[in-house]
């Protein structure tokens, strides 16, 4: 009988097993989605359309962002996009560093506080280039998009370099610099379109499978490739459905946008930041959230795949599927957890002070939306909102609570802090406030602070001790 009670456990344990194997892709997926920030995001729907030949964009959509109202007013780091690959071996080379140049590893060993510029002329030593050269070359650097291509024609680029920086050039000196630039890394940097900058990358690397096949795929049947008429390219390239399957995750490696792979100096990165929200305030104090969208396609199942019973293109078809559905929920989330901390922080939305931020854990926004801290966490991590009083990572508007005041309300570090600064620079700086008159100060104005609570904020704001400050 006890045997018999145990193979029964042994049944339950195992179809509870089986259930949640079920489960997990999507929900993986899904966290793996939400933990990005929207430049990431974009980067992770590009390569999920490049892979998935079942996966299409939808051209005549505007793009609408997701909007919401509420009347009345009701910290940036890349995510890192290859957590929910398969496996190690299908990520992408340039998302792990890796590269199919032979002096890619001591290429992207350098600081990776340089620019993508200053790279480039880092290299121009490896050739052996004429003053002329090197002035062309330097505004050929100069034209590149923050993705590494040549957005501009050569003739436009001639003209321009005459008008605007008194340099005479042509065409042809322009084809033959960049044709040098063309050889420096990262692979495809100079491209003048994505087919040249995916052809530029195979070429440079011999030892990629299937090389010949890609090269003839990019350069002769690149208009297939790209509206996904992988049917016709097998009959093309004289190949079966199991090879054009190879062929694509050899494509998958490759990097549409080389000048991403590229750090940027710290400036730079600030400068360039795409928040993930847009939060506005009319003279009214009604607010207004928006889920920034960036550059995201909307994106179906391809047509093509309707009526296709082949177990290969299901399995494509249902990844597919199961990418969009993860893309939609994470846009529900992402809105209700920031409709909640816009109402939870609605005084500092409204008038851009951060001093009126109130204490708001991860906890209380969890509340407010019936998600799990995880969830909330996820959402806040390597976000940025951008307000009319400037922009700022999500993380800031969590503040923990320092004390309470004489009439018993929450009192934010910020407001301490704010309060410190005033008393600072309004100070005899012949006898600067101690620590322990800071503190006599602030229990003054109905902050119960103490004085080695001062002490610890004084310290966070970078001012030196009272003897230093003379």
């Amino acid at each position: 009988m006890a045997q018999k009670n145990l193979q029964t456990q042994e049944q339950m344990q195992t179809q509870q097993q089986m259930q949640v194997q079920q489960l997990l892709p999507q929900h993986v997926l899904l966290v793996r989605l939400t933990e990005m920030p929207i430049e990431a995001l974009q980067q992770r729907v590009e390569l999920e359309c490049l892979e998935n030949p079942w996966l299409e964009r939808k051209e005549e959509d505007p793009l609408p962002s997701l909007k919401e109202n509420e009347e009345g007013g009701e910290d940036t780091t890349a995510g890192d996009v290859t957590y929910d690959y398969r496996s190690e071996d299908d990520v992408p080379d340039f998302l792990t560093g890796a590269s199919h140049s032979n002096n890619a590893s001591e290429y992207m060993s350098y600081d990776d506080t340089l620019t993508l510029t200053d790279r480039l002329r880092e290299q121009m030593a490896d050739f052996e280039l004429s003053d002329h050269e090197k002035e062309l070359m330097e505004y050929l650097i100069g034209s590149l998009g923050e993705d590494g291509l040549l957005g501009k024609s050569l003739a436009i680029l001639a003209d321009e370099a005459e008008i605007y920086q008194g340099l005479y050039t042509n065409t042809e000196e322009l084809e033959h610099v960049l044709g040098i630039l063309q050889q420096f890394d990262p692979p495809g940097i100079g491209a003048r379109s994505l087919q040249e900058c995916l052809i530029l990358q195979v070429r440079r690397n011999e030892k990629i499978p299937y090389r010949d096949l890609l090269i003839k795929l990019f350069d002769k049947y690149f208009d297939d490739f790209t509206h996904k008429r992988w049917k016709q390219l097998a009959q093309k390239l004289k190949i079966n459905l199991t090879q054009i399957e190879l062929l694509q995750k050899e494509i998958m490696r490759l990097n549409p946008r080389p000048g991403g792979a590229v750090g940027a100096k710290t400036s730079d990165r600030a400068q360039s930041i795409q928040p993930d929200f847009l939060v506005d305030t009319d003279d009214n104090g009604t607010i207004t959230v928006t889920l920034s969208r960036g550059n995201l396609p909307s994106l179906i199942i391809s047509p093509d795949a309707d009526g296709e019973h082949n177990a290969f293109v299901r399995q494509y078809v249902e990844r597919g599927q199961m990418f969009i559905n993860a893309l939609q929920q994470r846009s529900e989330t992402m809105m209700r957890t920031m409709q909640a901390i816009v109402s939870l922080q609605k005084p500092f939305f409204q008038e851009g002070d951060e001093t009126l931020l109130r204490p708001m854990k991860l906890e209380d926004v969890a509340e407010a939306t019936g998600y799990d801290i995880s969830t909330i966490s996820r959402v806040s991590n390597s976000k940025y909102v951008e307000t009319p009083f400037g922009t700022f990572p999500l993380k800031r508007l969590f503040t923990h609570r320092a004390t309470k005041s004489d009439e018993g309300e929450d009192v934010t570090a910020r407001q301490v802090m704010a309060a410190l600064q005033r008393y600072i620079e309004q100070e005899d700086k012949h006898q600067p406030l101690s620590d322990e008159r800071l503190a006599q100060m602030l229990h003054a104005d109905g902050f119960n602070i103490a004085r080695r609570t001062v002490a610890k904020y004084r310290e966070q704001m970078g001012i030196p001790v009272a003897r230093m400050r003379k």
